[in-house]
């Protein structure tokens, strides 16, 4: 008795890591809402020359305490860093999960001042879509 194997052949085609309809309409939610809040941090919070005096005066609100941790963060480019280990992770077994973290970051860090960084992760993430699929076992 004969038993035909099942193995996968180089002429099958590749299931790539492309995200369906549903999930596209949530990462572009992630995607503008990382971007709006990270233009409001910036224009609003950060670079207000009111806001930053009167933070600086002592004043205790949550607006001044986002305003320093995010200060804080782009200082010492967190946004981008972050974008980037996550965007890596995304390219060596991609899910949805890291896609939309990775994107939520690379979109605050491009905003808040961590270009370099956080562009080369969304050079990762397009990447990532060229990959194949993991498969479930």
């Amino acid at each position: 008795m004969i038993v035909a194997a099942t193995a996968r052949r180089h002429t099958d085609p590749m299931k790539l890591f492309l995200p369906n309809a549903r999930a596209v309409n949530w990462l572009l939610v992630v995607g503008f809402c990382s971007i709006g809040y990270a233009l409001y941090m910036r224009y609003l919070a950060v670079e207000q020359s009111s806001v930053g005096l009167a933070c600086q005066a002592g004043l205790n609100t949550w607006l001044c305490v986002t305003r320093q941790i995010t200060i804080a963060l782009f200082t010492y480019s967190v946004f981008g860093w972050f974008s980037l280990i996550a965007a890596a992770l995304n390219f060596l077994r991609p899910s949805l999960f890291l896609f939309a973290v990775a994107l939520a970051a690379a979109c605050c860090g491009i905003v808040l001042y961590n270009l370099g960084l956080s562009s080369l992760a969304i050079g990762l993430l397009v990447l990532s879509l060229a990959r194949r699929a993991p498969e479930l076992e």
